[in-house]
């Protein structure tokens, strides 16, 4: 039975968590809120909607919300003819397809900052599906996204692999009984990461494709 490597982008296959960090800081001072970048970071992954509950809290103006993340989407948007991949990214994405994994992108981003995305990537021949913001009624921490990946991959969750470099992520994939693997090139550190559920954690993709022998995507013996 083939098995589904499912990948969170931003901050995993894409070098792009600071960039949101700036877009999301100024979207909130546009709308006169001062909202420190240390918590902004802690808070890249959710959705628009949970990221802004999150940092203004339950009391705030919820008016605002439709015109902050808009103004996060534009600003954002500025950097999308130059997102940059992390390297070995699309090279791992190439190596699991070429070896009978069926890669599925589980990402908050959608439509043209999902497509920029998957440019930087450069690896859409070996993308099976995505499941994007636009496909789910929660995202991470809810199981919804992986357990869709899952389903578009046709795949049984005890079968599946997920790599993110959130808390957001290692939450999501093991309430989904997917087993999680973490990468650090989102910036959140590594004991935050194991709590959440990592299994095992690497520097970057890099790392990972360097090491895929001995990681959660080794062949199982016969």
């Amino acid at each position: 039975m083939p098995g589904a490597a499912i990948f969170d982008v931003d901050g995993t296959l894409t070098d792009t968590n600071h960039l949101h960090v700036v877009a999301w800081w100024e979207a909130f001072r546009q709308a006169g809120h001062t909202v420190p970048m240390a918590d902004i970071h802690q808070a890249i992954g959710l959705s628009s909607t949970e990221l802004i509950e999150r940092l203004l809290g339950g009391r705030r103006d919820r008016e605002q919300d439709s015109a902050i993340s808009s103004a996060h989407t534009v600003l954002y948007g500025t950097y999308s003819d130059r997102l940059p991949a992390f390297p070995g990214a699309g090279d791992l994405l190439r190596t699991l397809d070429a070896r009978g994994w069926r890669i599925v992108l589980a990402t908050s981003a959608s439509g043209s900052e999902l497509s920029a995305l998957r440019r930087a990537i450069d690896a859409d021949d070996a993308i099976w599906k995505t499941a994007s913001s636009d496909d789910v009624a929660e995202g991470k921490p809810s199981p919804e996204p992986v357990r869709l990946a899952c389903e578009l991959a046709d795949v049984p969750a005890g079968q599946a692999v997920f790599v993110g470099d959130s808390v957001w992520d290692m939450e999501a994939a093991t309430r989904a009984g997917v087993r999680a693997v973490a990468v650090l090139s989102g910036g959140i550190p590594r004991t935050a990461l194991e709590r959440a559920g990592a299994d095992v954690v690497y520097q970057d993709a890099a790392e990972l494709l360097a090491r895929l022998d001995d990681s959660p995507f080794a062949p199982t013996p016969a």
